[in-house]
């Protein structure tokens, strides 16, 4: 059979765009099956065209059949452009009228290697190449080190051999201030089954090859080989701070929507929102993330803590279950009756998931910290750039050994997750909510600038941006009298900056703002504890992870 004249050539993505010119017409194809997804399969011509910015496959909707991989089949159908939401960008798909196998041993079709060549940087260059490759067979060499962990859906990023990127000890990659939504090849397992859990730094022992798809707004391989890996284990990290007279030890820790209930499905908005964070064993984790990687801190402010009933959907707000469950599991392990402290928001108020009306909050050791009485406050309840977002929670501890007073902050800024993709057609990688990061940074400037005192502060939590960005630049800015904050990130060895794995990129989000005198006299020590955003889970099983996010910890001792 001759394999070499389809009837019609598969040239359906051009260039940046990615709008194919057949769209909205019935065509007739000849090619070869390369790879099945979920909802159908990719096809793909036996011989390359000359255009870099033309691909030469398809993804053929199909989800009730498909093809044998290796065959070569004939179809009939409708050329579509299919854009799953709004601003999003098009995937080329055939809907399938008709299928014909022509010779179910079709010719081989060799896989076009990602590698440096043809993974610039530059977002935009890199688009115009993913573009011309959209469907078409592509591959990963072995030698390839894993950057992110594997997570719940079977999703993996790999970084080839040959690519340049600053990389942390541990082998992942740290996010580059010039290009912080740069993209590296990743492959998702269909199977969940076949998929393997494994961590940052982990080696791919044989290449991975398979359609070049596209889905979350990122291009994604639908590997169609085994993983052969060897895995590296992680260490989570542990405070190393010596101890110091008069010091107060501040712990920052992301809940990841920690609750001590099991949702009722009917009362949820969708299945996912329910989960047993108690059965998973979420809130042992945490207690020792705080007994024994940091050493029983003085106060631990916590982020995304959930009300009683968790994702349920009512008018409850009130999160006692849950401090309470953390503060046994802290007392169980060894550690000191912690207090607790936060001012639960107006149902549904500030975002999150829906129905747990998270909140920052605040666990403290009353042996070692008094809460000042009247000092707790909410910041930004009148102000727009707050509104349907996190407040920062305000408190004024007094230091038991010394008297001196501590102001911290406590803070979960707008999120990024409404972020355009770096292929979006329009606006590619424009932050919509960067603007509002930036308001809500200066609203807590000012709030610092108000104080009639010049007590030590400490401002930390999730930022929800990097140490290099206007946000943080916002927080640590001199407004009038005060004096000029400093961001202790700044202060680790840059491959230490990260505390959160976003699609293989290590970067920093939580941080940790003191006044730039306090960090001069040497009052103020930081560490990240690595290991949460290093380890993986078991894809498709409940997930165990304590945190999405490394834990931060400050010393700071009371100026004289």
């Amino acid at each position: 059979m001759n394999h070499d004249k389809p009837l019609t050539p598969i040239h359906v993505v051009q260039g940046e765009t990615a709008f194919s010119p057949f769209a909205g017409k019935t065509v007739r194809v000849r090619g070869v099956v390369t790879g099945r997804g979920r909802r159908g399969y990719f096809v793909q011509a036996t011989k390359r065209n000359n255009n870099p910015r033309c691909s030469d496959a398809l993804f053929v909707f199909s989800p009730r059949r498909k093809a044998k991989v290796g065959s070569y089949v004939e179809l009939i159908g409708k050329v579509l452009d299919f854009v799953k939401a709004p601003g999003a960008r098009p995937v080329t798909q055939l809907k399938l009228f008709q299928a014909i196998v022509l010779d179910r041993s079709g010719p081989k079709v060799a896989p076009v290697w990602l590698d440096n060549t043809l993974l610039p940087s530059d977002s935009a260059k890199l688009a115009v190449t993913l573009n011309g490759l959209e469907g078409m067979l592509v591959g990963i060499r072995a030698g390839a080190v894993f950057a992110a962990p594997s997570n719940p859906f079977g999703d993996y990023v790999c970084v080839p051999q040959d690519v340049v990127a600053a990389r942390a000890n541990n082998g992942g990659v740290l996010v580059d201030p010039e290009h912080p939504n740069r993209w590296f090849p990743g492959f998702r397992v269909v199977r969940r089954d076949d998929a393997p859990k494994l961590n940052v730094g982990a080696k791919l022992l044989k290449p991975i090859t398979g359609p070049l798809g596209y889905r979350a707004g990122a291009f994604q391989i639908v590997a169609r080989d085994p993983v052969r890996y060897e895995n590296v284990k992680v260490r989570n990290g542990y405070v190393s701070f010596e101890p110091r007279e008069h010091a107060t030890s501040v712990l920052t820790l992301n809940g990841f929507n920690l609750d001590a209930h099991l949702e009722d499905p009917s009362k949820v908005a969708t299945d996912r929102d329910v989960d047993d964070d108690v059965r998973y064993g979420r809130f042992e984790l945490l207690a020792k993330a705080i007994v024994k990687q940091a050493a029983c801190p003085d106060i631990v402010a916590l982020q995304e803590i959930q009300d009683n009933d968790g994702a349920e959907i009512t008018d409850v707000v009130d999160a006692t279950d849950t401090y309470q469950q953390l503060a046994n599991d802290i007392l169980f392990l060894g550690g000191p009756q912690y207090a607790w402290a936060d001012i639960p928001p107006v149902a549904g108020a500030d975002g999150g998931q829906p129905g747990g009306n998270i909140r920052n909050g605040f666990l403290f050791n009353p042996a070692k910290v008094a809460l000042e009485e009247g000092t707790l406050r909410r910041l930004g309840d009148e102000s727009a750039c707050f509104e349907g977002s996190r407040k920062p929670l305000m408190a004024r501890f007094t230091v038991r050994s010394s008297g001196a007073s501590l102001d911290v902050i406590n803070v979960h800024l707008a999120s990024k997750r409404h972020q355009k993709s770096i292929f979006a057609p329009e606006q590619p990688g424009v932050d919509a909510r960067e603007p509002i990061r930036v308001a809500q940074a200066k609203l807590i400037r000012e709030a610092l600038e108000a104080r009639e005192d010049a007590v030590d502060y400490y401002v930390t939590g999730d930022f929800n941006d990097f140490e290099f960005s206007a946000t943080l630049r916002a927080v640590c800015a001199v407004i009038e009298r005060g004096e000029e904050g400093f961001n202790m990130v700044e202060s680790l060895e840059p491959a230490e900056r990260f505390d959160y794995n976003h699609r293989g990129q290590l970067q920093v989000l939580m941080h940790g703002v003191v006044p730039r005198g306090a960090y001069d006299e040497g009052r103020v020590r930081y560490q990240i504890l690595h290991g949460n955003e290093l380890a993986g889970v078991k894809p498709g099983a409940d997930v165990c992870k304590a945190s999405d996010h490394a834990y931060v910890i400050a010393q700071i001792v009371a100026a004289t």
